[in-house]
């Protein structure tokens, strides 16, 4: 399977996904971004995210989550508010969340 993609969870689970607008102040932002990835992959029910950005500043980040415990615990994770509040008052210029609980997921084979 292809790294990009998160893995299938077998029940239910949620997802948060994070569309944005980088502001024109993207200075620290992709640091910031990493870590941010690297604290999630730590997090108890952390499943894994899928995200993308286009040269315009336009991305789409989706992480998944065993359940709503898990989420909750991410959304106060300090380092995580930190984070937030930078993007809030600096990286962003436009931002959406939304947060979603998948009943079925599937995959298929690709064409490489």
């Amino acid at each position: 399977m292809d790294e990009r993609f998160a893995p299938l969870y077998a029940r239910p689970c949620y997802v948060v996904i994070f569309t944005s607008q980088l502001s024109d102040d993207t200075a620290g932002y992709e640091r910031m971004a990493a870590r941010m990835a690297e604290l999630a992959t730590g997090q108890p029910g952390y499943i894994g995210a899928e995200s993308v950005r286009d040269s315009n500043g336009f991305g789409i980040t989706v992480s998944y989550w065993r359940d709503a415990d898990a989420l909750a615990a991410w959304k106060r994770n300090v380092e995580h508010l930190a984070a937030q509040e930078l993007g809030k008052a600096r990286w962003y210029r436009h931002y959406a969340l939304r947060v979603c609980k998948v009943e079925r997921a599937c995959c298929g084979p690709g064409k490489d």
